[in-house]
């Protein structure tokens, strides 16, 4: 289910910022980001509650969702900075540079927090009495 939710996040990136050579946010590439990973955050939320964790227990989905919602947003946290890092530090602004920088680096350092934070906190397994 992540993978529709990577679809979701990438191309909505690489549309907000470099669809026709200079997109709707081409100036504003941080912002974009946050949009496209909010997105795709929210779609992957939806596969994992109902198709990869479904077998376990439910939580409130408020409760589940806002601290969903928290440790993503570490995450996006890491993937801005990534590409903070490339495009004002480096000087990097092609299409390939923004998406090793967030979507290469970024994405991969971002996941491998989410993955085990989620698994801890948000789709926790359920302890035999």
């Amino acid at each position: 289910m992540g993978v529709f939710g990577l679809a979701v996040d990438i191309g909505g990136y690489n549309a907000l910022v470099h669809l026709g050579g200079d997109g709707w946010l081409g100036e504003q590439p941080l912002v974009a980001k946050t949009v496209s990973l909010i997105a795709g955050t929210t779609v992957a939320y939806v596969g994992n509650r109902f198709w990869t964790y479904r077998d376990r227990p439910r939580g409130r989905l408020a409760r589940e969702y806002t601290l969903y919602l928290a440790l993503s947003g570490v995450a996006l946290g890491i993937a801005l900075g990534c590409l903070a890092f490339s495009r004002y530090v480096l000087g990097l602004t092609s299409p390939v540079a923004d998406n090793v920088a967030a979507n290469g680096v970024g994405l991969a350092l971002g996941s491998l927090f989410r993955f085990m934070s989620y698994r801890r906190f948000v789709f926790r397994e359920e302890l035999p009495p």
